[in-house]
């Protein structure tokens, strides 16, 4: 399945709590991304908590904006990716 980087930017801080509450939410997009084909892998957020980068294994592309519709987050930019691993070389 294809990965792709997903490049969020949010007019406000995107924060999700550490708490019950946090939990609940990363679950519901997880549970939307399924609906979709995605499967969320991991995200780096800016220290200013702006700008979120996302990994994820999909299908397409759409079904990546789909799920995001699910979820009420924007897209900035979806780019395929592959792994470059330093220690493939060794």
């Amino acid at each position: 399945m294809p990965r792709y980087l997903v490049e969020r930017t949010f007019p406000e801080r995107f924060v999700i709590s550490l708490n019950v509450e946090g939990a609940e939410q990363c679950r519901a997009i997880v549970n939307n991304d399924a609906l979709e084909g995605v499967t969320w892998l991991h995200s780096y957020v800016t220290a200013d908590k702006r700008k979120t980068f996302s990994v994820c294994d999909a299908p397409t592309p759409e079904a990546v904006r789909r799920a995001a519709q699910r979820n009420d987050l924007p897209i900035d930019r979806i780019t395929e990716v592959r792994v470059l691993d330093p220690y493939f070389y060794l």
